[in-house]
């Protein structure tokens, strides 16, 4: 990866995007790959759509969503405490302590996530994890009023956790879930070359987090006949978790390729051919239901598109920090830009 791209997915991650919020790392990603693109749209949802070669005839979509899971101000107390709800599929028992920032009216705004101290509580209450209602926000407001200059109802919210390069080619920051799927769209689009086969729209999607409702409004204006997920995907190289029943997949070990109903065996295969081609190591995890991804979507789109997942191994997904390998995230760039470069407008994509 070259030091501007670096630099550039330190930014990105660090920019706050919970979902319904997604606008200023939409404006970032536009800024970024935008001029390498014949066109950038944004559509009433929010999701951002970059385009190459509007006019072949075959639409190949790829899909990140750059929202993230986070927390809403909910309710201010007349003391001025702040009482948050959350946007997703928050890992609550992780967050009392916690460091976090608002998007608030005039700016962000900074606070803690507090609890009762460890020698107030009671035996019984030492002896389990706090429920989200017991947790508050400390904003170091005076009382409600004061509270009501910085924050309002409905205002959005995510942990502080800055990207941090940690050893042997590993980051660390708050939501690769999927910010990286994403920055690897732009990253695609920007590398490119000048003739394609076939038409791609590049799709940063919003609010997957909450039920995966930009990548269906994306893909129906798209109306693609081939799409690619590009997600992140459990790392199973970590104690505690056990392979047998979550599969084998390593950080380092190359991106993942998902294979079961959500994914058109054609596009499968192509994917398995293009990786061999190119000496780019892949995994395999195995999807015996739908999937939990843009994937899912985009599939059902009006008469079915060819659909494949790929995804970056990730470790801790929805913490409040989470790691990727900085390899596999260069090889899914390097894995989708020759799947699109060599790609046949002629190919037939018809399960066989």
């Amino acid at each position: 990866m070259s030091a501007d791209s670096l630099r550039f997915l330190e930014r990105l991650m660090n920019t706050p995007s919970p979902s319904g919020f997604e606008q200023a790392a939409q404006r970032l990603l536009r800024g970024h790959a935008g001029r390498h693109c014949d066109r950038a749209e944004t559509d009433v949802h929010g999701n951002l759509i970059l385009i190459r070669n509007e006019k072949a005839a075959l639409r190949v979509m790829l899909a990140g969503h750059v929202d993230e899971i986070g927390f809403m101000v909910r309710h201010i107390d007349e003391r001025g405490f702040v009482h948050i709800s959350a946007i997703g599929g928050v890992d609550e028992p992780t967050c009392a302590g916690r460091r976090i920032t608002f998007q608030g009216r005039n700016g962000p705004v900074h606070g803690v996530i507090g609890r009762t101290a460890v020698p107030l509580m009671t035996p019984e209450e030492r002896k389990r994890a706090p429920a989200f209602e017991e947790l508050w926000v400390d904003i170091g407001a005076r009382d409600r009023k004061d509270a009501g200059k910085a924050l309002a109802v409905g205002d959005p919210g995510v942990l502080e956790a800055d990207f941090r390069l940690l050893r042997n080619g590993i980051a660390a920051a708050r939501a690769f879930d999927d910010r990286i799927g994403a920055f690897i769209v732009a990253e695609v689009m920007r590398r490119l070359p000048r003739r394609l086969p076939v038409g791609v729209y590049g799709v940063s999607t919003v609010q997957e987090e909450i039920g995966i409702r930009g990548a269906r409004t994306s893909a129906f204006r798209i109306k693609p006949h081939v799409a690619l997920a590009v997600e992140v995907g459990f790392a199973t190289d970590h104690p505690r978790v056990d392979a047998t029943r979550h599969g084998d997949v390593r950080m380092g070990g190359g991106p993942t390729l998902h294979r079961g109903a959500n994914i058109n065996p054609v596009v499968d295969a192509l994917l398995i051919k293009t990786a061999r081609a190119h000496r780019i190591p892949v995994q395999r995890r195995a999807e015996p239901l739908a999937t939990g991804t843009d994937a899912n979507a985009i599939q059902l789109n009006e008469s079915g598109v060819a659909t494949g997942l790929v995804s970056v191994p990730n470790r801790y997904m929805h913490s409040p920090v989470e790691l990727v390998h900085l390899d596999d995230v260069e090889n899914t760039i390097r894995l989708l830009v020759a799947f699109l470069t060599e790609l046949s407008p002629d190919q037939d994509f018809l399960p066989r």
